[in-house]
This record gives structure tokens, C-alpha cells and sequence, in this order.
């Protein structure tokens, strides 16, 4: 009963289990580069950055880097998060790399556009693969932190030719099976996800504010770096949020890794819960991955599930062995 209870509360870290209700706010200028598309040569006014020339209502995507790179490395945040969190790492690689930051629409004051109704994650992946192909990258490195991980799995899974190498930042091919049930199926945790979807649907705005805060306080160690999450959950889209919080639930990705042939590296954190230990998370993550053998699963110690917001350096070191 003890591990079934650690293994839930672990889910409860992997994405906001407690309702990410957000009110939208829109800050105008994220949303036309997803329907329009920016000149490639373009910076963006106030972030110093350039945006991608890609016509999509899913995402747009940041582009940093030199005019000669040795290769691209594309970053997906996770549910209601800004391609901020990507900073400190994108600092580190734009010297060498191009890194395109994925801004998902709906998210971090970006307008909802095609992600206002339906599944997130699955189309989002679709429309990288586009992205991918229309940019004529050459698998680039793709990684993706918590849904962006799940995006990530999506991506490789589906497309792989369209990716060299995957690394996913602290998620699961199945948050399903973490509520309590290893054998959870998509169909018999539909009931528990239909109830989060409604609550997180209708919730009001000071329900939100309430828990987004608890949410990120158990997110995130460094509390100097809690409030930019924090902001980023406020200017998301409620509907969007509630809409791509049930399609992780119920998304099983499990019977797909197999079709994975990028090389993939797994980072992942110990859930601080009473009770949890090392070895069960350890063994958590082996039996999630159980059908990808050749994912190298590292657990990166005194962090909370912002890996690269606890750990910058030890999480700069990691992803520069990975590219190597």
C-alpha cells in the first residue's frame, strides 16, 4: 500500500495533478507567429531572439544561435510552461548549436489557437514533424521536459527518421499507471481523467491561484526560481490546460517506444514524499521504459522536478555528454 501511495503522489510531480486552472492572457505579439509566421531573419522586440518562419496554430518556435551550427537541438517545455525555462541551457549550447524553443499555443500568455479545443500533446508532435521537415533539419537532437517529454516520446516514436536523439526530463510513457494502479490501462483511468478534466475546467481563478502556488512550491527547491513557473501558469489557457492535462493521462506510450530508434537518455528525480526511496523510483522509471531496453535512465539527486532550474550545472553537464 505504501509503494501504490509513493507511486501516485510521484505522478502527482510529473504534471500538475492538482488543477492547473489558468486564466488566459493574452499577451498579443505570442500569438500571431504561430498563424503568420515570423521572418526568419526577424528578432523578436524585448526578448533578443528570433523567431521561426512556420505556419502553425500548435506552436511557434525561438531561434537562437550562430550562423554556422553544428548541429540543432529542439526544446519542449512542459504543461503551461515558457520556453524560459530554457534559458540557462540555451545560453550554454547557442555558441555551437542551434536551439529552437518550442512555445506551445495556449501556454505562458500565448493565444490558444488550434490547442482552444481537443488534444495538446499528439498534434503538437505532428506539426514538430512538419516543422522538422519544412526547416530541413537534420535529426536534430530533440528534448523535452515533462510534457514536452511526452511530446518528445510522440515525436520519435511516430517519426523516426526525424530525430537523431531524444532526452526526456523527469515523465513517464504512461502517467496512468502512477494513480495508484501499475496496471492501469487508458480506458480504465479515463473516469479518474474525465473527473481532474471537469474540475480543472470549471475551478475558478482563486482555486487556481492557490494550488498553482503549492503546485510549484513542490516543483521547483530553488525558491528564488518559483515565480516565473508561477507567472506562467497564471497566463495560461484554463481549457487548454484542462485539455492536455486528461491526454497525458490517458496517453499510453508504452507499446510504442520500441519504434523509437534515436538514442535516448532519461533524466528523472526522486519524488520527496515520505516513504519514497531511490530504488522504488529507480524502479519505477525501469519498468516504465521496460519496452525501450536501450534508454540510459539517469537520477539526478537533490532536485525537484525543474531539473534544469534545482540542477543547472549538473543538468548543463548532462545534456552536453548526451550530445557528444
Amino acid at each position: 500500500m505504501k509503494t501504490m501511495t509513493a507511486i501516485a503522489a510521484l505522478a502527482a510531480s510529473l504534471c500538475l495533478a492538482t488543477p492547473t486552472i489558468a486564466q488566459e492572457h493574452d499577451h498579443g505579439s505570442h500569438g500571431a507567429h504561430g498563424s503568420h509566421g515570423a521572418q526568419p531573419a526577424q528578432a523578436h522586440a524585448g526578448h533578443g531572439h528570433q523567431h521561426a518562419d512556420f505556419e502553425s496554430g500548435r506552436f511557434h518556435v525561438r531561434v537562437d544561435g550562430p550562423a554556422q551550427p553544428i548541429g540543432d537541438v529542439i526544446l519542449i517545455p512542459g504543461l503551461t510552461s515558457s520556453p524560459d525555462i530554457w534559458q540557462g541551457l540555451t545560453d550554454e549550447l547557442k555558441g555551437r548549436y542551434r536551439v529552437h524553443r518550442v512555445h506551445v499555443q495556449g501556454f505562458a500568455g500565448a493565444e490558444p489557437m488550434d490547442n482552444a479545443a481537443g488534444p495538446v500533446a499528439a498534434p503538437v508532435a505532428e506539426d514538430l514533424a512538419r516543422y522538422i521537415a519544412e526547416q530541413g533539419l537534420n535529426k536534430p537532437v530533440v528534448i523535452g521536459h515533462s510534457m514536452g517529454g511526452t511530446i518528445g516520446m510522440m515525436l520519435a516514436a511516430r517519426h523516426p527518421d526525424s530525430v537523431g536523439k531524444l532526452m526526456v526530463v523527469d515523465m513517464v510513457p504512461f502517467m496512468g499507471m502512477m494513480f495508484g494502479n501499475p496496471s492501469a490501462t487508458p480506458e480504465s483511468i479515463a473516469p479518474v481523467a474525465d473527473q481532474i478534466h471537469a474540475g480543472m475546467s470549471s475551478g475558478t481563478r482563486e482555486a487556481y491561484d492557490t494550488q498553482a502556488i503549492m503546485a510549484i512550491n513542490g516543483m521547483i527547491n530553488t525558491e528564488s526560481l518559483r515565480a516565473g513557473p508561477i507567472e506562467d501558469m497564471r497566463t495560461s489557457n484554463q481549457q487548454t490546460a484542462a485539455n492536455a492535462y486528461r491526454e497525458l493521462l490517458v496517453s499510453d506510450l508504452r507499446p510504442e517506444l520500441s519504434r523509437i530508434t534515436a538514442p535516448t537518455t532519461v533524466l528523472y528525480v526522486k519524488f520527496n514524499y515520505p516513504g519514497m526511496t531511490n530504488e522504488m523510483v529507480d524502479g519505477i522509471y525501469r519498468g516504465a521504459f521496460a519496452t525501450l531496453p536501450s534508454a540510459q535512465l539517469k537520477r539526478i539527486d537533490n532536485s525537484a522536478h525543474f531539473i534544469m532550474l534545482d540542477q543547472p550545472a549538473q543538468f548543463a553537464t548532462e545534456v552536453n555528454a548526451f550530445l557528444e
